[in-house]
């Protein structure tokens, strides 16, 4: 639902048609601003795994938002917050990194930024900023005098990252407690060194991005301001990003391109339309005429949202190497609505896997005496081609040059081992 505003800027007027905006801290005096000037607004990203996954291209996207409508983005890497991890949403203490382990994990996840977002030395250009530039450096005592003072500890316990976390009565350290003000100093460091007037992040980051607000009024007497965005999930309610095979990673070589567009090609059907409004720069026009299609004719939108969306992050021509063979891959039989990729290591075919505990691995069978029947019974197929052997083995012989093998059930059920 978009957040209910006459906007006249086009950062919020676009931001808010295609889904982005949660909430938003004096919306018209922002508006009013980002419609007169350049503004320059920020998103943190810790550095917890040398790839960012699906769940930061929201952020990411509004950062490409700000900056194609003028504006400034700053990517803010968390060298130091890093060190001592976000307790929102999370019912447990982030696994604490060393310095080497989290300066690995910022080289890997630059290079995400860069193709999402132009740097350079131009007015309107990205900068990367590391919060460890200024948060390694703090003296304790005077922290506590000169920032924390400004904290509640009693609105602090009301935020909901950390209710939550102690209504589940999962233990929160002191060291996570800090999070929020350390979040919050960052806001006036940018504010002091970059002019930066906007914080940007997921709606669970509400009370740490007003924090910011408040102390950057407190010590600088600056106007900040606070935008969030929806925290996705799909219309079956699952958390986005999230597949039986582990988190849907934006590098390479964490996820293969053609693997990655698979994941947007089994996008459910009433999450098309929206998923092309967040993660593609597809016209609202057209989207339109997708969110229409009904049955089958929705494959349509979804090969196209797959495609945009594996532009964006691994460059068209990637994006479209994969579509193409997706294509070759179910030139026969059609692509049902439900497409399980199953990954498994290469070395595993060195000696070959029977055919039926493949089968019951990619969800085609229950069991390993139920796919055995399924194959004897001639109703499963390798790479479109019938298996005659009950006890049939697949080797690395079997996969092609995009390292994919094809399994079917039938004429309508069909997986794909990706082979690694």
């Amino acid at each position: 639902m978009a957040y209910m505003v006459e906007y006249t800027s086009t950062f919020l007027q676009r931001a808010n048609s295609r889904g982005y905006i949660s909430d938003c801290t004096n919306p018209g005096r922002l508006d009013a601003l980002a419609a007169d000037t350049s503004i320059t607004g920020y998103i943190g990203f810790d550095a917890t795994a040398d790839s960012l996954h699906v769940g930061s291209l929201v952020p990411i996207m509004l950062l490409r938002l700000l900056q194609q409508t003028g504006h400034k983005p700053i990517v803010l890497v968390g060298g130091g917050t890093t060190k001592v991890g976000d307790p929102s949403g999370k019912d447990e203490s982030r696994k604490l990194l060393t310095d080497k382990d989290i300066q690995s994990n910022i080289d890997n996840i630059k290079g995400i930024f860069e193709r999402f977002l132009s740097f350079g030395d131009n007015p309107t250009d990205a900068i990367l900023v590391n919060n460890a530039n200024w948060l390694d450096n703090l003296q304790y005592i005077p922290f506590l005098r000169d920032v924390g003072r400004h904290f509640s500890v009693n609105r602090m316990l009301g935020l909901d990252s950390v209710k939550l976390r102690l209504e589940r009565k999962q233990p929160l350290s002191f060291l996570e407690f800090n999070y929020m003000i350390m979040q919050a100093y960052d806001f006036v460091e940018l504010a002091r060194n970059h002019n930066c007037q906007l914080q940007m992040g997921g709606s669970d980051q509400w009370g740490n991005i007003v924090g910011g607000i408040e102390l950057g009024r407190r010590i600088e007497g600056k106007e900040l301001f606070g935008l969030t965005t929806h925290l996705i999930t799909t219309a079956s309610g699952s958390k986005m990003g999230k597949t039986a095979e582990g988190a849907v990673w934006l590098n390479k070589e964490r996820l293969p391109p053609y693997e990655y567009w698979q994941f947007w090609r089994n996008t459910e059907d009433t999450d098309v339309g929206r998923f092309m409004r967040l993660f593609t720069e597809i016209p609202d026009s057209e989207i339109a005429k997708y969110e229409k299609l009904e049955g089958a004719d929705i494959n349509e939108a979804k090969s196209l949202l797959a495609t945009e969306a594996t532009a964006l992050c691994h460059g068209r021509a990637a994006a479209i190497a994969a579509s193409e063979s997706a294509r070759r891959t179910f030139a026969e039989g059609g692509i049902g609505d439900d497409l399980p990729c199953i990954s498994l290591k290469r070395e595993e075919l060195i000696e070959g896997l029977p055919a039926f505990v493949l089968f019951t691995r990619a969800g085609l069978a229950k069991s390993n005496s139920e796919a055995r029947r399924l194959i004897k019974s001639g109703g499963a197929k390798l790479n479109d081609e019938k298996i005659n052997e009950e006890l049939a083995q697949i080797t690395a012989t079997d996969v092609d040059q995009d390292g994919v093998i094809k399994l079917s059930a039938g004429k309508k059920r069909h997986a794909l081992l990706l082979a690694k």
